[in-house]
């Protein structure tokens, strides 16, 4: 039974080909990030990542779309564009504005994944969705002292800069 759910979930891409790409995504997402956080903006390293591996995973579940609907009149891709605007709207309204300061990006980040690994499972790429779902796992968890001090970092950055503006 776990193998025919391998299987399904790999109909358009090999399993080795998705981690690659997947992974690809988190590291070239991540680099942005990192140069976002260091420079304190507030989109940083955990949201750019999840961004970035969201939309691998759409652009994966589009070639597994294809593949399995292969030959139709329809247009499954249209679940794509649906999925992403809805979940898109949600996540913005997550992000709240206040004081110069910025909140929840990397939730609405979460929630476009979310909706991206709901896709797959909805397809059937089970594995697929799981495998994202494994990566993201620990981007939220072990990368979230790193953005936070990143943050800190970037934050005493700016009250020095704000100081020696005032001091001229």
């Amino acid at each position: 039974m776990f193998e025919t759910l391998i299987e399904q979930s790999f109909t358009g891409t090999p399993a080795g080909a998705a981690l690659l790409r997947l992974g690809a995504a988190v590291l070239m997402g991540g680099l942005i990030g990192f140069e976002r956080a260091l420079h304190g903006r507030n989109a940083g390293l955990r949201t750019h990542i999840l961004v970035s591996l969201a939309s691998c995973l759409f652009a994966l579940l589009s070639i597994e779309i294809l593949a399995r609907f292969e030959g139709e009149v329809s247009d499954p891709l249209r679940l794509i564009e649906a999925v992403t605007a809805g979940v898109a709207f949600l996540a913005a309204g997550s992000i709240i504005v206040s004081g110069g300061s910025v909140k929840g990006l990397t939730t609405g980040a979460g929630m476009w994944l979310a909706g991206a690994i709901g896709l797959a499972c909805g397809i059937g790429a089970l594995a697929l969705g799981a495998l994202a779902t494994l990566v993201a796992l620990p981007i939220l968890w072990a990368l979230r002292n790193l953005s936070h001090k990143l943050d800190a970092t970037a934050a005493e950055g700016a009250k020095t800069r704000a100081q020696d503006d005032e001091a001229r």
